[in-house]
């Protein structure tokens, strides 16, 4: 990807949400043949997203990227470079997490909403009306979140294997419907009132 020089924006700030922002006009954006992008969130800034993120730590978190306009619309091409920890789902802990991807949104200025009860959702998830800014900050945080393993474990964490009576069991109903006592407590209240 070649480099072209960064656009003058509002830089990375963080609103009352905690999460940082970095907001880039598209009026600007469509009036340069390409604009070269970065968000590189300080350590505070990391801190808040992994809280958002349920992160242990996130250490680097780096956004690289490139608007271009084609037309009337806008493709943003990016790569997204992280290292995150994780808390293992079985065992709670750490596990690291290293993310280099790329990313893409392309910003449709003739979008139209489907219309209809059964409107489909459309196949290319990098498809989005073109909003008046765009949060560069915000793509960066959705990609990571999109990235992020979903259920981390830690190295030879398993999770055990839970074994149910077959539905012809010795065992009463009363096993197999833990509630089913209720029913008979209730009653004998009633009874005894």
């Amino acid at each position: 990807m070649d480099k072209a020089p960064p656009i003058p924006g509002t830089p990375a700030s963080t609103p009352a949400s905690g999460l940082p922002t970095q907001i880039l006009p598209v009026s600007q954006l469509l009036a340069k043949r390409r604009s070269g992008l970065r968000f590189t969130p300080d350590a505070d800034q990391r801190r808040a997203v992994a809280e958002v993120l349920g992160l242990l730590e996130l250490r680097v978190f780096r956004f690289d990227a490139e608007v271009e306009p084609q037309g009337r619309d806008l493709v943003l091409t990016g790569r997204l470079v992280a290292q995150a920890v994780q808390a293992c789902i079985v065992t709670l802990a750490p596990v690291p997490a290293r993310i280099d991807q790329p990313v893409q949104r392309r910003y449709i200025a003739n979008w139209k909403d489907p219309e209809g009860d059964e409107a489909e959702i459309p196949e290319d998830d990098t498809i989005e009306p073109m909003p008046l800014s765009i949060d560069l900050a915000g793509v960066a945080i959705e990609a990571l979140a999109l990235a992020l393993p979903e259920y981390p474990r830690a190295k030879g964490a398993e999770l055990g294997a839970q074994e149910f009576p077959p539905p012809d069991a010795a065992e009463g109903p009363e096993t197999l419907k833990p509630l089913a006592g209720l029913a008979a407590m209730l009653a004998k209240k009633a009874s005894d009132s």
